[in-house]
């Protein structure tokens, strides 16, 4: 049973974490609305056993293990995709602002990565982990976090990497 001041700190916790677990749930997710129910499930979950999380735990690692884990049985499930109406609105439209157009893609790219290595590059380069603490709560080695997030950032540069401009067409009877 939870005491008041179980209560009281368990506020605190959410008052402090939500921001930066809202960010972590986004980056896992890839949409606000869904990145906002990820966090209230896993707090949810943190809630229900609170009183022996802070004595065994720490609920940071706690509540973002629940995190990643109901991120990955929510891929599992696989909700139906949106399907865009037109040709156009899969189409990125160009931005003046070319930094957050380069944030889009990034999210873009590491949404096609397998879920544990998208967790663990969310950890380590987005929430600033050290390789232990990710290790800790993905409940792996830390040198399946290294190999992880070197096979992921590789594969993520691969696909940021702007290709080459084609080689300019020459008509039949150009000098070249």
């Amino acid at each position: 049973m939870p005491t008041r001041e179980h209560e009281e700190q368990f506020r605190l916790f959410v008052r402090q974490q939500w921001g930066p677990l809202t960010r972590t749930a986004y980056l896992l997710t890839g949409d606000r609305g869904t990145a906002e129910d990820l966090v209230q499930s896993a707090l949810e979950k943190t809630h229900r056993h609170w009183g022996r999380i802070l004595r065994k735990d720490a609920p940071e690692v706690y509540v973002r293990r629940a995190m990643v884990n109901t991120a990955i049985s929510w891929r599992r499930r696989r909700r139906p995709v949106e399907v865009p109406l037109l040709a156009s609105d899969t189409e990125p439209v160009p931005d003046a602002y070319a930094r957050v157009e380069q944030r889009q893609q990034l999210v873009l790219a590491l949404r096609q990565l397998p879920r544990r290595t998208q967790a663990i590059l969310v950890l380590r380069y987005f929430e600033d982990l050290s390789e232990a603490d990710t290790a800790r709560i993905l409940g792996c080695s830390v040198g399946s976090v290294k190999s992880q997030a070197s096979r992921g950032l590789a594969r993520l540069r691969g696909q940021l990497t702007p290709a080459a401009p084609p080689p300019p067409v020459r008509l039949q009877g150009e000098p070249a």
